[in-house]
């Protein structure tokens, strides 16, 4: 199954399976899963990046363990909406998942994500640094997640 559009995803994937949100980092993958109904996203786990057929063999055993049917993964876009390295890289790990696995994979503008997340954990949670810095990417990645299925959500029918 090639990459779908965001809004063909919901049709790609079997009714009440839950979908993964990836938020990308250099050293790490925050993984966050939506519930069955895909109302609510939830972190889920990081995974520490080694190498990608172990990365993605992480995030196939936390799929499997969820019932996760499709993957959304956050696409650092720049602020004036051109696409970097960094884009490149996400959609380069799709592809290479495509590889390992036939499944709907979609991309969502992550834009300011990450930034979000820390402002919550600093002004809301008041998370130190050295917490925030275990919690920013899964939180980053259900953030990604919940902004698609409320997207998902104003779809009609």
């Amino acid at each position: 199954m090639p990459v779908v559009d965001l809004l063909d995803l919901p049709a790609a994937l079997p009714a009440h399976a839950p979908i993964v949100g990836l938020d990308l980092g250099t050293k790490t993958i925050g993984v966050a899963v939506s519930d069955a109904t895909r109302t609510v996203a939830s972190p889920l786990a990081l995974i520490g990046k080694v190498k990608f057929t172990a990365d993605a063999a992480a995030l196939f055993r936390l799929m499997e363990s969820r019932g996760a049917a499709g993957i959304v993964i956050g696409l650092p876009v720049n602020m004036d909406g051109t696409e970097g390295p960094r884009c490149q890289s996400s959609r380069a790990f799709g592809r290479n998942l495509l590889r390992l696995r036939d499944l709907p994979i979609a991309f969502w503008d992550e834009r300011m994500s990450t930034m979000a997340v820390n402002r919550v954990l600093i002004d809301e949670a008041d998370v130190t640094r050295a917490r925030r810095a275990e919690l920013v990417d899964k939180m980053a990645a259900a953030w990604i997640l919940q902004g698609v299925l409320e997207r998902l959500r104003l779809l009609p029918g």
